[in-house]
């Protein structure tokens, strides 16, 4: 398929004006110019014009619960919470997702290609988050990284749910403690079995901690729901500590700590904004946080958070931290580029360029901007979205 005629904003370099997208077997083959590359296209290649249009990678969402938070399913369809026990890194979200939530139709009609999803915060840890593609019945051949990410949770929410019921956490000392406790149990862990494969000695893995292993060996990062800067600030200390990598999600009071935040190196997931201040830690919830951790340095990502945000709205989000103070070019780079390299997949998504996952959304103008609609979102080189035609029943 050859995609021809719009601006191909590649998020790799300069804008391409009268560009040309040549795909191949669900991969970008080609990019440039469309006379340089789309001049004699084979009879069997279809063409696809796009004159006037933007081309750009498919949108990422880099922090949200699509799918395992269902919409319309109440208690029925929620899998986001193990609420009984603070400590569960073994809980995978691929076996809770259901991809028929009607969350992921709207993502695909918003040019959401690829999302993060896990579990929520209610617990100190939650379990392990999966990037996956947006359109599909079955999870399983949507996965591009699982794991991804280990979600842990810092402040209210643990405090909230196991204070009610009586135990601990019930405060911010209790929640790191629990932490440390976990992560020296898996670092012994991990000791141990390494001793053991130098010797030559059987070892019984042990399910519940054998899931840390690409956590401490930083294959993927702890993804750490923080709000207030002391929170964020106990994220980063037990980080370092145990040499982890991290995003901060969320990452409310970001800009009131921008530089320190900037020194330490951390990507932040910042939203989701378009929400209210519902809780005390996210009272200095604002969109211009994008933009002031973005200036002092730090990859900053948006998120909606969906469903506290619907999924649609993520190209809005990134619109109203451009109006913020977020420069334009980096409002794009915080759905697309940022995103991926934030998630560890920017090898697959998150820029066009030859090699990368055809994953391309294509507007009628810029899709931070209220009016503007989605022409056609393309997941691995198949249309699966065009204006004006109806997607598979069920869909």
């Amino acid at each position: 398929m050859y995609i021809v005629g719009g601006t191909v904003r590649t998020m790799a370099g300069a804008d391409i004006p009268d560009g040309c997208i040549h795909v191949k077997d669900g991969k970008i083959k080609e990019v440039g110019r469309r006379d340089e590359i789309c001049v004699q296209p084979a009879a069997d290649e279809q063409v696809l014009e796009v004159k006037g249009s933007l081309v750009m990678p498919g949108i990422i969402e880099a922090h949200c619960h699509m799918g395992i938070t269902e919409e319309k399913k109440g208690m029925e369809g929620d899998d986001c919470n193990e609420a009984v026990e603070p400590v569960t890194p073994w809980l995978r979200a691929v076996d809770a997702v259901n991809t028929m939530d009607a969350a992921f139709d709207d993502a695909v009609r918003a040019g959401i290609t690829s999302a993060m999803i896990g579990p929520g915060s209610s617990n100190v840890v939650g379990g392990q988050f999966a990037f996956i593609k947006t359109k599909g019945r079955r999870i399983d051949d949507l996965i591009v990284k699982a794991p991804a990410a280990m979600k842990v949770a810092f402040g209210e929410n643990p405090k909230v749910n196991y204070s009610g019921q009586g135990k601990s956490p019930s405060t911010r000392m209790a929640i790191a403690g629990l932490l440390r406790e976990e992560l020296s149990r898996a670092v012994e862990y991990a000791g141990r079995k390494k001793e053991a494969q130098e010797k030559g000695e059987y070892f019984q893995q042990d399910f519940r901690l054998e899931c840390w292993l690409p956590v401490l060996e930083r294959r993927i990062p702890i993804k750490a729901h923080v709000h207030r800067a002391d929170d964020i600030f106990t994220a980063i200390r037990i980080a370092k500590e145990f040499n982890l990598r991290m995003t901060l999600d969320h990452c409310s009071e970001g800009h009131l700590i921008a530089e320190e935040l900037a020194a330490e190196g951390y990507p932040a997931i910042v939203g989701p904004d378009l929400a209210s201040r519902s809780k005390i830690e996210v009272q200095n919830m604002a969109f211009k946080t994008v933009g002031v951790l973005n200036g002092a340095g730090v990859m900053t990502a948006v998120t909606t958070d969906h469903p506290v945000s619907l999924i649609a709205s993520l190209p809005l989000c990134a619109g109203l931290a451009v109006k913020a103070g977020l420069p334009m070019d980096e409002g794009f780079r915080a759905i697309t580029i940022y995103a991926a390299k934030i998630c560890g997949v920017d090898e697959r998504v998150g820029s066009l360029e030859v090699g990368k996952d055809a994953d391309i959304a294509i507007f009628n103008g810029n899709p931070m901007e209220i009016f503007t609609e989605t022409l056609y979102t393309i997941i691995d080189g198949e249309i699966v979205y065009s204006r004006g035609q109806k997607l598979p029943a069920g869909q």
